[in-house]
Order: structure tokens, then C-alpha cells, then sequence
């Protein structure tokens, strides 16, 4: 699901569960990505987590570009979090960044922009977005172990 900010009155969407993985991104540079990538395959080994590692960095490669890309602010950073629910092994991955606005995905044929999006989608079990309470937002996805239900 693609998200969009939550009505007022309803709370933002929870944190997921022990967060294990944790990676701030300063000042966002170009390179950001490919430490994002080696950290993420990297953690994800070290906890044995049964998924497809290969698609959580592909995600995880996509969502940090896009911050990087579109969430430059001066004096903020882009945020990588990631964690697995023990019980299901579900991971979620969260990038911050501090700009309000969710990326458009495109679908027109030879759009060159917003087509990384369509690939989370495809890769996970749910894509979406929420405010951040002081700057910003949060795009979050989930990938679960074994086939995908999307």
C-alpha cells in the first residue's frame, strides 16, 4: 500500500518491533547509498534472517536514493532503521528524511523518475508513509519470508 499521511486523531504508524539495525546517513551524500546497501546485506548475514537479502538491499538501495535525492535539507540527515519482529521475521525498514512530500511513482513507459518505487512495491509486502512528528517523513516497508502476498 502506498501511504499517504494518517487523518488527524489517528496515531502514526507504530515502530516495528527491537529495533536492531540502525544507520544515520550525515548530510546525505551519494555514497550514503552504497554504504546503506553494504550495511543492510551485511547486518542481515550477521542476524541469519531467512528472507531474501538480495531484495531487502535492493529496497533498502532504492528508498535511501530517493532520500538522498529528493529529501536534501541543510542541517538534517537521512535515517536508516531496520528491524525484525522475532516471532514472524518480518523486516521493516524505515528512511527518514526531512521533507514532507511522498515521491510520486510513475508508471508512463520511458519515465526515468519514480520507477524505484514501483520496484519496492513489487519487492514487498507493504509500502508506506507517515509524518514524522517534528521534520519530515517516514517511508516504510515490510518484507516478509517465503512468497509474497502483493
Amino acid at each position: 500500500m502506498v501511504g499517504h499521511p494518517h487523518p488527524k486523531g489517528t496515531p502514526p504508524c507504530p515502530h516495528p518491533p527491537h529495533p536492531r539495525l540502525v544507520h544515520e546517513l550525515p548530510h546525505a551524500p551519494p555514497r550514503s547509498v552504497r554504504l546503506a546497501r553494504l550495511h543492510t546485506r551485511r547486518r542481515l548475514t550477521l542476524w541469519n534472517w531467512p528472507g531474501d537479502i538480495e531484495d531487502a538491499v535492493l529496497v533498502t538501495s532504492e528508498l535511501v536514493a530517493n532520500a538522498v535525492r529528493h529529501g536534501k535539507v541543510p542541517g538534517h540527515e537521512v535515517w536508516l532503521r531496520g528491524a525484525v519482529d522475532e516471532e514472524t521475521t518480518v523486516l521493516t525498514i524505515d528512511v527518514s528524511d526531512p521533507v514532507h512530500a511522498f515521491p510520486v511513482v510513475r508508471q508512463a513507459p520511458g519515465d526515468e523518475n519514480g520507477r524505484g518505487l514501483l520496484v519496492v512495491a513489487g519487492l514487498t509486502e507493504s509500502l508506506d508513509w507517515f509524518l514524522r512528528g517534528d521534520i519530515g517523513k517516514t517511508v516504510r516497508v515490510q518484507l516478509a519470508v517465503g512468497p509474497r502476498t502483493n
